[in-house]
């Protein structure tokens, strides 16, 4: 199945939602409006197209495989990673001070979604890079920029996260990699990690890891964790790779989904130690490793949005061409292609519905990191900041648990040919399943929901995000067509549901945490639903308006039916969700733990 990238939505969403033209206004992105945006989107629907997408089925049926302690990629990945390299892919986003093209994340956003339509496992290389280059420009000495930061950006080498362990998952203060210091001021590292995507591969010339250790004496808990870099080979001051490094990949995962991405286990120090140099400060690297995790976090939602594209377009392709039964409305009187029937419009409609409003979503948000960075007003930054923090558990949580719904649609919609591995549709629903687990999972996205970006500032962010929306409903009510009206009586229900939510969790979060956090994935997917729901409100405003101007009237009319259908069948579900929320904890807890 091929992949055609979904320009028009991504173009419309960049410049009426995000404003591409205003974020080219500020110091650093003056060459980043419209045409720009317009120009790379369109070179990168041609790379991925052409180059990275023909290799998704082939990297599912023939994925990295482990031999004598090396990984052999996928056929064909190691020349389109040369290919994506040459092509200054990586850097896109980065600064030009190292080589990047220092363009918008609201442009680099939407880049990424193509890579991860195109091939999720290929993505995941760059992904994790893209995550060791912020922690090095944000944290890293100015030797550790000068030796490693343009090799990563040009995509010569590649960049690794290395949090977990077999006995410390999600709970880092269990990490016992350990880091002794030497002489000369560089550390020793030892210990095991695993689920290290990308840990190791044939495609680059050297892979740096960024590796959570203890130094020896450090404080016990996660106040106690610092952040190495590891190469796999030496580099000299010269940048030149040398000799290897004592780390090794002792095994990769056979796995669900993402199965030409190897996922490695890799041992530090089994002779003699693990040349390591540290990032910023002992005992500061949890701090460090957010940067990159919160980079992380958003692309994974990023990859929500990608993989939900990539089923709907097969699964509309085979509805259209699938012939079984006639019409119920008598319209025809043969059997017909199944997209006649009324089911299987709702489940497509269903599946690009979510897929727009979450691409929406994202691309507003990464608007704001763009302001947060770049806008000369200081209060502006700070204000884009909290919206652009408040937003990335919502990208990550419903963006990806929206993926498997959308999957699954697919492999339903090919019926009895969606459950054979031959369609494709199945691969889309496998490779789903790691995007809600990977990079925390949607219960640690919904904690940090509920307690950093909810109960800590007594639902200030929320309220005053909830006060835009109530904006997008008067403008609705001012425009007056039936589907505004429409719209804006479902958000207005799904706001108020959210403000009652944010209400309770900022209220009861300390006295009831019980009652809050059985409710938190709940509240995540609220929110998401919500903001989602918001953004195709406000395409629906600018779809009416440039339909009367006759502005490409099917796209248009589009838009303003998939913002409907998104309000009836989507947005519509939050006010029950509240009532969950607000009124189930008690028989989330009740039961007696003897009793499960």
């Amino acid at each position: 199945m091929s992949y055609t990238a979904p320009l028009n939505d991504m173009l419309f969403d960049i410049r009426h939602l995000a404003g591409i033209d205003e974020i080219a206004k500020m110091p650093g992105f003056e060459e980043a409006g419209f045409d720009t945006a317009q120009a790379v989107l369109e070179e990168c629907a041609k790379f991925n197209e052409g180059v990275v997408a023909p290799l998704n089925v082939e990297g599912d049926r023939n994925p990295s495989r482990w031999k004598d302690g090396n990984v052999i990629t996928t056929p064909g990945f190691k020349e389109a990673f040369r290919q994506y390299a040459d092509g200054g892919w990586q850097g896109l986003q980065h600064p030009q001070a190292c080589g990047g093209q220092g363009l918008p994340k609201t442009i680099g956003a939407a880049c990424g979604e193509m890579l991860n339509s195109a091939n999720m496992s290929f993505a995941l290389c760059p992904l994790l890079t893209d995550g060791a280059i912020e922690a090095l420009l944000t944290a890293g000495s100015d030797d550790l920029k000068a030796v490693y930061l343009e090799n990563l950006v040009s995509g010569k080498w590649t960049g690794t996260m290395n949090l977990t362990e077999p006995q410390a998952g999600s709970d880092l203060a269990l990490v016992r990699t350990r880091a002794e210091p030497q002489p000369d001021g560089s550390y020793k590292v030892f210990g095991t990690k695993i689920f290290i995507t990308y840990g190791d591969h044939d495609m680059a010339e050297n892979i740096v890891h960024l590796v959570l250790a203890r130094v020896t004496g450090a404080p016990e808990g996660v106040k106690g964790i610092s952040l190495f870099v590891v190469p796999k080979f030496m580099v000299g001051k010269d940048g030149s790779v040398g000799s290897r490094n004592d780390v090794h990949c002792v095994s990769i995962e056979h796995k669900l989904g993402i199965k030409a991405s190897p996922t490695a286990v890799l041992q530090f120090g089994d002779h003699g130690g693990a040349a390591g140099y540290l990032v910023g400060h002992e005992n500061r690297g949890l701090e460090y490793m957010f940067i990159m995790m919160n980079a992380a976090r958003y692309a994974v939602g990023v990859q929500g949005i990608a993989i939900a594209e990539r089923a709907y377009q097969q699964a509309v392709a085979y509805a259209k061409d699938r012939i079984q039964s006639r019409p119920v409305d008598g319209s025809m009187n043969a059997s017909a292609p199944i997209i006649h029937h009324p089911d299987v419009k709702r489940m497509l409609m269903t599946m690009r519905a979510y897929t727009e409003g979450c691409r929406a979503m994202a691309t507003v948000a990464a608007a704001a990191y763009d302001a947060s960075h770049h806008h000369p007003d200081a209060e502006v930054r700070k204000q884009n900041q909290s919206f652009y923090e408040f937003m990335v558990p919502l990208v990550k949580g419903y963006s990806t648990e929206m993926s498997l719904e959308v999957t699954s649609l697919g492999v339903q919609v090919h019926g009895g040919m969606g459950f054979i591995e031959e369609t494709g549709a199945a691969q889309y629903y496998r490779d789903a399943k790691i995007l809600t687990i990977y990079e925390g999972t949607t219960a640690i996205q919904a904690n940090d929901l509920v307690g950093r970006k909810t109960a800590r500032d007594g639902g200030r962010t929320a309220k005053g995000i909830a006060a835009q929306i109530a904006r997008t409903e008067a403008e609705l009510a001012r425009q007056g067509s039936v589907p505004a009206r429409a719209v804006q009586k479902r958000l207005a229900a799904a706001r108020q549901a959210f403000i009652d939510v944010v209400d309770f969790v900022a209220g009861q979060s300390k006295a009831s945490p019980n009652a809050v956090f059985a409710g938190s994935v709940p509240y995540l997917m609220l929110a998401g639903n919500l903001m989602a729901g918001w953004q195709l409100a406000r395409s629906l405003l600018v779809a009416e308006e440039l339909f009367a101007k006759g502005e490409d009237t099917r796209f248009m009319q589009a838009k303003i039916v998939t913002a409907r259908f998104y309000a009836d069948h989507i947005l519509g579900k939050a006010p029950g969700m509240r009532d969950a929320i607000v009124e189930g904890a008690d028989s989330v807890t009740a039961l007696p733990l003897e009793a499960f």
